[in-house]
């Protein structure tokens, strides 16, 4: 599974987890299990974080394409029996409101180099090659970890003999194994699951729902590949998960379905306040002030003087 192309980003992994090792390793035992797993959790989500900006784009263009949706629908009725028309028509209809429909791929692309990355240098380690600029003590410190029991660089299918050879119990590995692949299949099928739900829900008309519920209920028995994996790799894994499960609870959280009146037209939706929003203070309202009662104006009327007075001539 190794490819020499991406050797470069396989010594920039190797580099990262020896840089996050040495820092827990200031208060924690550099074999312990603790810290290795705290290690693979912290690179995952600096990986993470470095494609967040790719996460978002993927989601604005869902959102404008479902936002776009009555016209694309009105679109397919009205060229049902010219389907080159109709799919010209869409992808322009797309292309002008800056949609993209393979969008979603890009977060899954992005990743794909990362996963071969890991699975390469966590291999390196449970082989004991001290590769990609690792030291041998850096390996040597992998190779003895323990998670709950199982050792760092152990797969389902290693031998109780080289299990043993880690200093660890086969029995107990073996099912820390098996819980975590579970919890891997479990993670995946839930954030599949949120995914496809909210586009089924946003796009009942979609020709492809029903290969999306189909994809839904496959998801999981791609875990199951994971029994081949180092325990490491389904640590990297379960993580991502989880952090995609939050990644997306808090966008749709934010950006609620947009909704369409009789006509199709969108119409305006109140977001919900962000996740810290609830717990910022917020000034208590001024106390109202009596209202002061209107001063009453009296106006000065001119006294009515004698008709003598007001001609300026003298009354005889």
């Amino acid at each position: 599974m190794e490819l020499s192309w991406l050797n470069w980003l396989y010594t920039a992994i190797a580099w990262v987890i020896t840089h996050i090792h040495n820092f827990y390793s200031l208060v924690l035992s550099p074999d312990n299990g603790l810290n290795w797993a705290l290690t693979i959790v912290t690179l995952t989500v600096l990986m993470r974080v470095l494609i967040f900006p790719l996460f978002l784009k993927q989601m604005r263009s869902s959102k404008k394409m479902q936002e776009l949706a009555p016209k694309v629908q009105d679109l397919r009725k009205r060229y049902k029996n010219d389907k080159q028309r109709m799919n010209q028509e869409v992808m322009r209809t797309y292309q002008e409101a800056g949609a993209n429909p393979l969008g979603g791929c890009l977060p899954i692309v992005a990743q794909f180099p990362i996963f071969i990355s890991m699975f390469t240098v966590l291999n390196a380690m449970a082989h004991g090659e001290p590769r990609f600029g690792m030291t041998q003590q850096l390996v040597d410190s992998a190779r003895a970890a323990h998670i709950f029991g199982a050792p760092l660089p152990a797969t389902f299918f290693t031998s109780s003999a080289d299990i043993q050879g880690y200093g660890a119990d086969p029995v107990i590995a073996k099912i820390v194994l098996v819980i975590f692949v579970a919890v891997s299949s479990l993670t995946t099928f839930l954030t599949v699951r949120q995914s496809v739900t909210r586009s089924i829900a946003q796009m009942p008309d979609n020709p492809m729902a029903q290969q999306q519920k189909i994809l839904m209920y496959i998801s999981p028995l791609f875990a199951v590949f994971s029994l081949n994996f180092p325990l490491g790799l389904i640590l990297y894994w379960v993580t991502t998960n989880v952090w995609t499960l939050g990644q997306q609870h808090w966008f749709y959280s934010r950006n609620p379905m947009p909704q369409f009146d009789a006509k199709g037209n969108l119409m305006p939706v109140e977001t919900k306040p962000g996740f810290f929003a609830r717990f910022r203070k917020t000034p208590p309202p001024a106390p109202e002030q009596p209202a002061e009662p209107e001063t009453k104006i009296v106006r000065q009327q001119p006294t009515r003087q004698p008709r003598s007075k007001r001609t300026g001539s003298k009354k005889p």
